[in-house]
């Protein structure tokens, strides 16, 4: 778009206050102690960006808009608003772009957020850039290696021999949410389970805070939904089945449970030996116990290997190598088709002293509960489909009713019993009557009892006879925390004898080495292990040869406490001023995608409280009141990325529709949290609403009296004002602009507007449209930036309708309406009535039968 072709000068006007703001400092924010520190704080918070080689697009710009004007507003109605913005640069994807263009890290992130700084710039975004940090800064990642060492202190942070998710092409451990069909996300690369030395922190200790805290927070109760089921919680019973095989070996071949007959699982004799190993199982379901019909390990269980039959081992190893290839979420998707193999050996079911055969199946995840389940085929579906598919033994245990509800149900009725496949069309999960739940001897029994009313009394049985006890579960694992990469965070750790020690604060910060080659080195082992200058350490104190960690952190642990960094970004003596944090915290609003639901949000909430326990913080929770921005898709309705090749940048739509037009456009394609498609041609909408504002103010200044707004100018001016500020208040962004529209639709409509009137308006508008506000605002005499004017306030007097629309009918059709005031008498409103021109014509000299009146609503002439 040429220069003369644009409809108002934004190509001056945005450069030039984007300039006056950076010049001024207009957007610092005030520190205790300091100047404006005495009005109420509000901190508001942008998800941490990653700054892309790529850079931004237009979808990053919603979230930032839409905070942008809540912080403006924040500021204009007495608010001391902190509004920072920084960089998470750490991380697989610059590493990965790095080795692609041959570019060390470091310089690939210096660019990248050269360019993600500009593009924020060229919006007019008000941050307090004073406060502006960098995760891969040394002195920011001093603080997150002195964050390790307390957790490590807490006993929060440990080595462990775990199964992960490897990539060799990409040389690193992917979280499960990376891996997706068994590649991994960025690249599909394929992706292998196999067992890793990481450093793990225990999250899980604070599996309970995390849980119970949700419920004071102002989050989507989606968000919170999702916390609690990746949290996991379930209280069932763990009991112990005793292992059962031969006694001459543990791996011989042992009957195929396909093969056995009814009879013989009744009458089949328990084991001899009691000392053997016992595998132990989480139900959250004991009143089946007496339905368990087999057993199924997950394949990664350490005990898959020592009770495996010979001739079953072939099979079994095989099954566990295709399980490996396969992420958690896979294993556990309810539609897929169960598979699993059997081992050859059995187990004593505790309650009948029957044996059922141990299965493996990937379904079963060694990362919930005990890693091995109790299969109750005719009480779970999963348990059932599998069971239909390898024809084996169904026991009910509980059959449908509610005691005493039905006469022809009786305690100790008898259910079906199963030889082979299940016969029934599923299983039945509900609550209803115990059957079949008798011990051999008679000495117990739940037969008869509503289900869910006789867990207690299996669970004291259970716990009098030391078979199994009450216990509480978790889904949510320990966080594995390492990465083998250069481009991360050094763990502050050495290795001496073997064994991991923790450096001391003194000997903080541990600096990444300048390198040649950052490829992943194909062994499992981070680049930095073939770096023997900065791995080969010496113990100043007692000569010993050290070795550093040379696992670095994931990506994560830089986001998990930037916004306390924020707050005091400069000091060297800690990681947050004590008077700073306690002003400050917690954070007012974060806004961000919902797909950081889970992973971010849960563990920078665990660092939090981990820091409250150290003392470092003084609330528990670090974000009080969460919103998701809606995804916004390509202008092919698909979500944007370069694959697709649908990004849309805002780089040209900014030079040729200005910035504000972009930030009004972000906010007017509808609610917040809606998924929204990009038009670019509907800027054109909202260019010319912006031109028309212009020309108002501008072009017809003449037409601006310093005079009273005359009383219906007044109304349409406070109507406006409630309704911007309302809608401010409920983040309903669009329909905020729309009332500004409406506003400016009736101002272009009279012959002169009140200087009074139009100041409001441009005040109303500058959150929105900071740039166009500014400069209207100086020609409108004012020589201070309006970032700081009060938010315009509205008056209820002039809110009440004085006047309505009355629609007048004849013979039930609508002839005519008109604007009569509220509290007119019949006679003046059915005089004015028959006088209208409309009604006259439509009546053509007929007598009135009868003349029906509505108060403030219509007027109905029957002729």
């Amino acid at each position: 778009m040429a220069a003369s072709e644009k409809p108002y000068p934004f190509d001056h006007i945005e450069p030039k206050w984007q300039t006056y703001w950076s010049q001024n400092n207009t957007f610092k924010a005030a520190d205790p102690g300091e100047p404006g520190s005495e009005k109420p704080k509000y901190y508001v918070l942008d998800m941490f960006p990653y700054p892309s080689a790529s850079g931004l697009h237009v979808g990053h710009l919603e979230g930032y808009t839409a905070t942008d004007i809540v912080s403006r507003y924040k500021r204009m109605c007495g608010f001391n608003v902190l509004h920072p913005m920084g960089w998470d640069a750490f991380g697989l994807p610059t590493e990965q772009h790095a080795i692609e263009t041959k570019t060390h890290p470091r310089l690939v992130t210096k660019r990248s957020v050269e360019n993600f700084k500009r593009q924020i710039q060229s919006l007019g975004f008000s941050y307090d850039w004073a406060r502006e940090i960098n995760t891969t800064d040394l002195e920011y990642y001093r603080w997150t290696q002195w964050i390790f060492l307390k957790l490590y202190e807490k006993d929060l942070a440990y080595e462990a021999e775990v199964p992960v998710n490897w990539c060799p092409d990409l040389g690193t451990v992917l979280a499960n949410e990376e891996v997706i069909d068994g590649k991994s996300e960025r690249g599909g690369h394929p992706v292998v389970r196999k067992p890793m030395r990481q450093w793990v922190l225990r999250i899980t200790r604070y599996a309970e805070r995390l849980l119970e805290d949700l419920e004071s927070l102002d989050w989507p109760e989606s968000i919170k939904e999702m916390q609690r089921n990746w949290i996991g919680k379930s209280t069932g019973t763990e009991v112990d089945f005793r292992i059962c095989l031969p006694l001459s070996s543990p791996n011989v071949s042992i009957e195929d449970p396909k093969s056995v007959r009814h009879e013989s699982w009744r009458t089949l004799k328990t084991c001899g030996n009691d000392n053997r190993e016992k595998i132990r199982v989480f139900t959250t379901r004991p009143d089946t116990l007496f339905g368990a019909t087999y057993m199924v390990l997950s394949p990664e269980h350490s005990l898959v290997s020592q009770v495996t039959a010979k001739d079953r081992e072939q099979e079994v190893k095989k099954y566990q190598k295709e399980a490996a290839s396969k992420s958690d979420l896979q294993r556990t998707d309810l539609a897929k088709e169960k598979t699993g193999v059997f081992t050859g050996a059995y187990v004593v079911n505790p309650v009948n002293q029957k044996k059922i055969p141990i299965w493996i199946a990937d379904y079963v995840l060694m990362s919930y509960g005990t890693g091995a389940i109790m299969a109750v085929p005719a009480h779970d579906e999963r348990d059932w489909e599998f069971a239909k598919k390898y024809k084996l033994q169904v026991v009910e245990v509980i059959q449908p009713g509610i005691v005493g509800a039905d006469p022809r149900v009786r305690p100790g009725g008898q259910g079906q019993i199963h030889g082979s496949a299940p016969t029934s069309e599923s299983a039945f999960t509900g609550v209803g009557i115990c059957i079949n739940s008798t011990t051999s001897d008679k000495s117990f029994s739940i037969d008869g009892m509503q289900s869910d009313q006789a867990i207690p009394k299996m669970i004291e049985w259970l716990e009098q006879k030391g078979i199994g006890k009450k216990s509480i579960h978790y889904r949510l694992r320990d966080w594995l925390f390492s990465r083998q990469r250069y481009w991360g965070e050094p763990i502050p750790v050495v290795h001496e004898d073997g064994k991991p020690r923790p450096l001391s604060e003194a000997e903080l910060p541990v600096a990444l080495p300048e390198v040649k080659s950052y490829e992943p080195t194909g062994t499992g082992e981070s680049p930095l292990a073939a770096i023997r200058g900065w791995v080969e350490v010496t113990d100043p104190k007692t000569g010993k040869k050290l070795k550093r960690e040379t696992n670095t952190m994931p990506q994560w642990a830089g986001s998990c406490w930037y916004y306390l960094r924020y707050l005091d970004p400069k000091n060297k003596r800690e990681p947050v001023d004590h008077a700073k944090e306690k002003y400050w915290m917690a954070v007012d609003l974060y806004v961000g995608g919902a797909e950081h639901a889970v992973l971010h949000l849960l563990y920078a909430r665990f660092w939090h409280k981990v820091l409250f326990d150290c003392g470092v913080v003084s609330t528990k929770e670090p974000f009080l009141r969460l919103v998701n921005q809606g995804m916004i898709l390509g202008e092919d309705n698909q979500k944007m990325s370069k694959s697709r090749g649908n990004i849309v940048n805002p780089d040209q739509l900014v030079r040729d529709y200005g910035a504000d037009s972009i930030r009004l456009y972000e906010m007017f394609m509808g609610p917040l949290e809606m998924v929204k498609p990009w038009k670019t041609k509907s800027l054109d909408g909202i260019n010319r609403f912006l031109a028309r504002i212009w020309r108002l103010i501008v072009h017809e200044a003449n037409c601006i009296l310093d005079a009273p707004p005359a009383a219906d100018e007044r109304k349409i001016l406070h109507q406006t004002v409630k309704k911007v500020t309302d809608d401010l208040e409920q983040m309903k962004f669009h329909t905020a602009i729309s009332a500004l529209m409406i506003f400016t639709n009736e101002m272009t409509k009279r012959k002169t507007r009140a200087k009074q009137s139009m100041e409001t308006f441009v005040l109303l508008l500058s959150p929105f449209a900071p740039h166009l506000a500014e400069e209207l605002w100086a020609r409108m005499g004012h020589e201070n930036t309006l970032a700081y004017e009060p938010w315009p306030t509205y008056d209820e007097r002039y809110l009440v309708e004085t006047d309505v629309e009355i629609v007048v009918q004849v013979l039930g059709k609508i002839r005519s309406r008109m604007i009569v005031p509220k509290d007119i008498a019949e006679p003046q409103l059915k005089e004015r009535v028959l006088r209208d021109e409309n009604v006259m014509k439509w009546m053509n000299g007929k007598s009135i039968r009868k003349l029906i009146i509505v108060p403030g609503r219509l007027v109905n002439i029957i002729v």
